[in-house]
């Protein structure tokens, strides 16, 4: 990691920041990129890659902790978010980034694949997202009615199997998809307490993809999946910059920002205030898929690679 003076604009500066995942891969990007930014990062990973990242950051002039603990651990979760409390004195932004991969079709998938996928990433996402709410909700409370309140961050991540349905991972889809459902859920509860909770799904070269060789280091040239490229965003989700902005979804790869629209009703077909029948359905059938080539299921909608 580069010396952090003068580097950036300083966004997050006097800010507290969690990031699960962080000892390797895209995650300790978002955490050198943070602290970069002036913030005060912990570090949080499973193994001692946290203590190494944290060495990094500092060793470049930044400020960061660590801790050593599994999202999927609900009491890791609690003593990640209270521990960074009584240390720091505050918690202003919540990264949940840590995840795994266990990748299998769903007739050979096991019980244990599908577990600590589900584990890692939907529950770990919950589990840190809500102890941090409860941090933030007594917060609010304790300054009374009308006060202004601290604007506070939590940054998501998805993926683009979540969003479009990944072959062979029925569970790490699963688990991505809920943590988009997830997002939407919270920043309606959460608005009000002044916090916004938004989503990234990064593409970039990281420990689950770098086998892949569409993923590989070009031996010269603009490095589009270098994961470094995902962490402005981050950043620039975590800061004063993107206040208002709640419940959105993106997808960062490269030099590239693409917002995803939500869910919305395509057609719609009524009975006419009666039950339908099966054949009443079939009648409606070409009306209810109006505009479609295909009633296959949809294609993997991303971006083009």
């Amino acid at each position: 990691m580069s010396s952090l003076t003068g580097s950036l604009t300083g966004s997050l500066e006097g800010k507290v920041a969690i990031v699960t995942g962080a000892g390797q891969g895209v995650g300790r990007c978002h955490a050198e990129y943070l602290a970069r930014e002036g913030a005060t990062v912990v570090v949080n990973d499973i193994t001692d890659s946290a203590n190494e990242a944290v060495a990094a950051i500092v060793a470049a002039g930044g400020k960061a902790t660590a801790h050593i603990g599994s999202v999927a651990d609900w009491d890791a979760c609690e003593a990640l978010i209270n521990g960074t409390i009584a240390t720091h004195g505050d918690l202003d932004i919540l990264v949940n980034n840590a995840g795994l991969v266990r990748d299998s079709m769903v007739f050979s998938m096991t019980q244990e694949q599908w577990d600590i996928v589900i584990d890692v990433h939907l529950k770990g996402h919950f589990a840190c997202s809500h102890f941090a709410a409860v941090h933030w909700r007594n917060a609010a409370k304790a300054a009374g009615e009308g006060a202004v309140l601290k604007s506070r961050k939590i940054v998501n991540t998805t993926s683009e199997s979540g969003l479009f349905g990944g072959t062979a991972q029925s569970n790490y889809a699963a688990a991505k998809g809920g943590i988009i459902t997830m997002t939407v859920v919270h920043a309606r509860e959460m608005g009000k307490y002044n916090v916004h909770v938004n989503c990234i799904a990064p593409r970039a070269r990281t420990p689950m993809t770098q086998a892949m060789p569409m993923f590989a280091k070009p031996e010269s040239g603009w490095d589009k999946y270098d994961p470094t490229h995902i962490s402005p965003m981050v950043a620039w989700l975590s800061s004063a910059d993107s206040d208002g902005v709640n419940g959105q979804i993106f997808i960062v790869t490269g030099d590239e920002i693409h917002r995803i629209q939500q869910h919305q009703v395509a057609t719609s077909v009524y009975a006419g205030k009666k039950q339908w029948t099966v054949a009443d359905i079939s009648a409606n059938k070409d009306a209810l898929f109006a505009g479609m080539s295909s009633l296959d299921v949809a294609p993997f909608g991303s971006p083009q690679m």
